[in-house]
């Protein structure tokens, strides 16, 4: 068992309302608290003051928030309910809901942030844009949620990739998901406990349940099949709705007698499904529970149920239920004479049921948590290293540059090292692409410029995006997997260094790729002048600190002027395993740049001038940095 979490589970459907995500976290929620970690169910709420109270909890939060959830989860009400999938909902969350999640993860120390259906508009999308913990997605039934996602398809991309594991909660969830947002989906399901058996008095007539958390067209679907069921056997049908009996769907004259509605308050969702002998779900796909199909099934009543795929993962090919075409009360009607007709088949259909205790559900989720937070650094580093550094002084340090021994770059390695010196620099990475040459003729002139020089590569992998070794000693070649390059690196006793991760401009790895290779990651550049948005390195901060990873920064510099705009102030260091000690305790300068000016001065001396005018400048520049050297 992991050691105590601190952990947030983020539904997307009110509290009060019954849904199966809803269940999952109740259930689930209670299991990892008794289990001794701190948990905090974030979801929206039908009441003002219950949301009220909930800010409150976040305001005053932080680790006091926490220790409130030693023992028991504590549930914060963190919006208002944005209304059902099926029917009109909100455009978007209000902006004070931003700020309250917000508040929650800069102030509380989290490990995770478990989302549910993260789709926007919704609250667990808010929470994954907000957190900064460890996050996993699971996914149930989404298949109403994707539809409205695909205008924004590539926004949603984004946001989900932050996601460190995705689950889901049948077969066919997971091909939905893949499809639309490939990735790897580990499978999930939901709770379906086993209930002892209500006797049945003699002569009492067979009980169909349904329960009205589905579409209301599902009801109306089986009130027009009950009149066609041909059956001897005396049936019923009880329908169980959260207010009691529906004024919307009236009865017919002979159904009057064999149907009864009950509300929550007279009677307990599982005692119905204990004392059923079949349960209905007959909802088209809008808002389809297949999770209280599975429990229905464990309670001993035998699922009869619409041929969308996730009932299809619950029930089988007809081992543990029977399927009728959906919208079809023709053959709806027809499945139920066989089997309200057939006291065998209901038996051998219960017995082959397959009961699962929430407390497994909890121990795969547990489980799912220690394989992700496994991931994390070591905050501690190597003590001794560290005590054999403390007292070496402080240098600025640049990780990231390119002289013109890269194709995109124009700086002769002489004046970068004059550049170099003349900005207070200690130390420089020179990081050719695909190249190490640079770095070797760098290296030539360290003693000579009083700056020492980091062999490096900035190489190019086959399809993942580019990659830094530091510490090189010879060139690693461009086209191998990302897997490939980095063992390269580790043969040569480098260090891999992650350079501008989430900047959508550049050649990067993706998230899925970054977590493929989170062990071998030495370090991460969180901030590079040269990204068109903040908040690419934003992203790159917010990625080191969940997995604990030393943070470097470079000013990627392909002209003089650019150099040192983004270093890293740290005490001096011998060796890949002095540095990354080192860069552990760094602290990153930044310079504001123009970064239009600087790649303007790129392409004027990469692009706009012509060959033999290069090799003129290169010459009087070189000239003028030996005179100053």
């Amino acid at each position: 068992m992991p050691p105590s979490l601190a952990i947030a589970l983020v539904g997307p459907y009110a509290w009060e309302v019954p849904h199966e995500v809803t269940d999952h976290l109740r259930h689930v929620s209670a299991e990892l608290a008794r289990r001794g970690h701190r948990v905090l169910v974030l979801t929206p709420s039908e009441s003002a003051t219950r949301v009220r109270d909930g800010r409150r909890l976040v305001r005053g939060g932080g680790a006091a928030l926490l220790e409130r959830a030693a023992g028991e989860p504590v549930v914060v009400a963190a919006c208002e309910d944005l209304g059902p999938i099926g029917g009109r909902r909100r455009a978007a969350l209000p902006m004070d809901v931003t700020r309250t999640l917000t508040d929650l993860f800069d102030q509380t120390p989290l490990d995770v942030c478990h989302v549910h259906e993260p789709f926007a508009p919704s609250l667990p999308s808010a929470a994954l844009r907000a957190s900064r913990a460890l996050n996993v997605g699971s996914f149930h039934t989404p298949a109403q949620r994707l539809v409205s996602t695909q205008v924004a398809r590539r926004v949603v991309q984004l946001v989900f990739g932050r996601l460190d594991a995705r689950t889901a909660s049948y077969p066919a969830t997971a091909e939905v998901m893949a499809r639309h947002f490939p990735a790897v989906y580990r499978p999930l399901g939901p709770g379906a406990p086993g209930l002892e058996r209500a006797p049945r008095p003699d002569g009492a007539p067979l009980r169909i349940a349904f329960v009205e958390r589905e579409e209301r067209a599902a009801l109306r679907l089986l009130l027009r099949a009950l009149r066609h069921v041909e059956t001897t056997p005396p049936w019923e049908l009880v329908v169980l709705g959260e207010r009691g009996p529906s004024t919307s769907t009236p009865l017919r004259a002979d159904l009057r007698d064999r149907v009864r509605y009950v509300s929550a308050a007279e009677q307990d969702e599982d005692a119905l499904l204990a004392s059923a002998d079949v349960f209905v779900a007959a909802s088209a796909g809008a808002e389809p529970q297949p999770g209280l199909v599975a429990r229905a099934a464990a309670a001993g009543a035998v699922p009869l149920v619409a041929s969308l795929p996730v009932y299809a993962d619950v029930v089988g090919e007809g081992e543990r239920g029977l399927r009728f075409g959906a919208r079809d009360h023709a053959a709806l009607a027809a499945q139920l004479t066989r089997l309200l007709g057939d006291d065998a088949l209901r038996e051998r259909l219960r017995a082959a049921a397959e009961p699962r205790p929430w407390s497994a559900v909890a121990d795969e989720v547990e489980a799912l948590y220690g394989e992700i937070t496994a991931r994390r650094k070591d905050p501690r580093g190597n003590p001794e290293v560290r005590r054999r550094i403390a007292r070496r002084p402080l240098i600025d340090v640049d990780l990231h540059m390119h002289t013109d021994h890269s194709h995109d770059c124009a700086t002769p390695v002489e004046v970068l090292m004059a550049t170099a010196r003349e900005k207070g620099l200690g130390a420089i990475a020179v990081t050719e692409h695909n190249e190490i040459s640079g770095a070797v003729a760098a290296q030539a002139l360290s003693e000579e410029y009083g700056v020492k020089v980091i062999l490096a590569e900035e190489v190019k992998t086959a399809s993942q995006g580019e990659v830094i070794g530091l510490f090189l000693t010879e060139k690693i070649a461009r086209g191998m997997t990302l897997e490939e390059t980095v063992a390269e690196i580790r043969r040569q006793g480098g260090l891999v260094y992650v350079p501008h991760p989430f900047d959508r401009m550049h050649s990067v790895p993706d998230y899925e790729h970054l977590l493929t290779i989170i062990e071998d990651i030495d370090a991460i550049e969180v901030f590079n002048p040269r990204v068109a948005l903040s908040a690419f390195n934003d992203e790159a901060v917010r990625f080191a600190a969940k997995y604990r990873i030393p943070a470097g920064a470079g000013s990627d510099a392909h002209v003089a002027q650019g150099l040192g705009t983004a270093r890293v102030r740290m005490r001096d260091f011998d060796g890949p395993e002095e540095f990354l000690e080192s860069l552990r305790e760094g602290e990153i300068l930044t310079t504001p740049t123009n970064y239009v000016y600087v790649q303007a001065l790129k392409f004027l001396q990469t692009k706009a001038t012509p060959a033999g005018a290069r090799r003129s400048v290169k010459q009087r520049r070189v000239r003028k940095a030996a005179r100053k050297a």
